[in-house]
This record gives C-alpha cells, structure tokens and sequence, in this order.
C-alpha cells in the first residue's frame, strides 16, 4: 500500500503545491484509488510514476471546488485513452448530479462504465482484502473522511516444515495456510497455525479532510497506521479556522494523539504560510510535532510505503493498552 500524494495545497493552486488530491496505489491488484480530486489531478498523475489505467474508484470527501474540480477532466481522459474498465465515485449527495450536469453540458460520455455511490456513514465497500467505511465529518458543507482496513492475514506457510511432518500436500495446505486445525488419514491432529508464521496485521489508513476537530475524524482514525488530516492554518490562526471549519496544526495532533495513530501525515496548507511570511510551513510542522512527535508535513508527488505491523506488535500495542 503506497500512497502518493498529488495536490497538498487548500483553496487554490500554488507554484509548489496543487489543489487536494492523494492516491493509494495498491500493487497487489494493480489497482489505484483517489481521495479527492482538485483541479489539474489528471497533470499530477502524468508527473508521477503513477498509471491511470489502473484508477478503479475515487472517494470524494465534499463538494467544494478545490476537491472536485479535476474530476471531469481526469474521466474524459480515461474515456478517450481507453484504459479504464470501470471507475466507482464514492462521495456526498449532489456528486452524481453535478458530474451528470457536467457531463451534459461538456457533451461528454464516457467509454466505460462510471457509477456514482451516495455515500452514508458506515461501511461503503468491502471485499475479501478490504473494507472502506465512512464518517461525517465538521465542515461548512456536508463533508466525510474515509478509513480504509487492510484484512489481517495469515502468516506464511511453512512448505518445507509441513513436509517434514509428511503431511499430504492438496487441499489440507489450503486449510493449514487459513490456520485450520485439521486431522489427517493417520489420526494425528495438526494446528494450521504452528506451520504459519507471525500474523500479517491489516494496516489502516484515515483521510480527514476539510473539517475542524471533531470526534468523528478521531473515530476514523482509531488505531490507524496512518492519519493524512488537513492542517490549513497555524495554531496562531486558529480564530481563522474556527470560523471557515478548518483545523490548525495542533488540531490535526490533537486528533492523531486521541486516535492513538501511529504516524500523522499534514495536507491542505493555506498558501499563506509561503517562504518569507512571518509563519513559515516549517513552523507548523514544529508546532504539530510539540504534541504529536511523529508527524510529517505533505509535499506533492511524496510517497509514503505503509508498513505493515506483525501480531507481536498488536499484542504489545493491546497490552500498552
């Protein structure tokens, strides 16, 4: 799980940073989703080493130009490449209807299929790898952040010790690989779990953003190996934030601290906080880190490799708390 990100600006567009834009690249199914999708997404992706034949499904947080604007660009694209099979929107109610707009008054249509999911809180999708859920969260618009749960695995499988037992290859190794506890032709009873190694921890990932503090960006971010929250303004503005339902630095740790995240990664800076102003973005950043040490500033085109965590570090975390 990589994920790449691709606008780390709010509002507008600056030199260095375009407008909000993150991709989660998930190789093992050479698959790409989006969260958000500002204006001039589709020239980020083309910078990038990312492939948008791979886009399968975009999750919108709100409606506010600088997270939707890109859309009708970065699907005409696809449709007129011919890459794309199929592309799922996630997001709040009135996306279908403005991309429908759009797509009437542009004359455009799409060469593949795009379906457009009215999002609720609760769980929006869920396969055998992943489950993606939803939540509301504090803003001037109806908006929602998104947390995507990785399936915990079974570690693996131990050929050459199942061997050594003599235990049959066939359809038993597929039990055994589960952690089945399985009774072979001989009587003798073998626990699937002593042939496999350590658990593979599903990893999780929260996307808060735009929103002021709020309990329901801590609930998505409950225990998540990464928190990406907006960080618009300094501590020092927070006056400013309160008013346009935006979070501050210190509100983003306060969020990660409250989570029990493992690492908070900041996106959505006001251009305000440019080189050469009193309050640089570096400032921010020291002021995230006074509260929550693990915290790290976006950049565009910044990648960032999830780990992934063993079961010796969930029961150590479990007994921590």
């Amino acid at each position: 799980m990589q994920i790449t990100f691709l606008g780390t600006s709010s509002g507008v567009p600056t030199r260095s940073r375009n407008v909000s834009s993150v991709a989660l690249r998930l190789p093992q199914r050479a698959q790409m989703w989006l969260f958000d999708c500002g204006e001039g997404t589709q020239h980020q992706l083309l910078r990038s080493d990312l492939k948008s034949s791979q886009l399968s499904r975009i999750f919108i947080t709100h409606m506010h130009g600088d997270h939707i604007f890109g859309l009708m660009g970065l699907l005409a694209s696809c449709g007129l490449a011919g890459n794309v099979q199929r592309v799922d929107i996630y997001g709040p109610p009135g996306l279908n209807d403005y991309l429908q707009a759009a797509s009437r008054y542009s004359h455009t249509h799409f060469s593949y299929p795009v379906k457009v999911h009215a999002v609720r809180p609760g769980v929006i999708y869920e396969d055998d790898e992943f489950t993606v859920t939803c939540g509301l969260l504090h803003h001037r618009v109806t908006s929602f952040g998104y947390r995507v749960c990785e399936k915990d695995r079974a570690g693996r499988f131990d050929v050459e010790k199942a061997k050594a037992l003599q235990i049959p290859p066939g359809r038993i190794y597929g039990q055994l690989k589960r952690g089945e506890v399985v009774t072979l032709a001989d009587g003798r009873v073998i626990n699937g779990q002593e042939l496999c190694g350590p658990t593979e921890i599903g990893r999780k990932i929260a996307y808060c953003t735009d929103t002021v503090y709020c309990d329901g960006a801590v609930e998505l971010a409950q225990d998540a190996d990464v928190l990406i929250h907006e960080a618009t303004f300094a501590h020092q503005d927070a006056d400013m934030a309160f008013q346009r339902l935006h979070s501050t630095t210190t509100m983003a740790a306060q969020t990660a601290l409250a989570a029990g995240a493992r690492r908070l990664i900041m996106t959505h800076f006001s251009p305000r906080y440019a080189p050469g102003n009193a309050i640089e973005l570096k400032d921010l950043l020291e002021e995230a880190r006074a509260i929550f040490p693990n915290t790290e500033m976006a950049y565009d085109f910044m990648t960032y490799e999830v780990p992934r965590r063993r079961d010796k570090e969930l029961h150590k975390t479990e007994a921590i708390a």
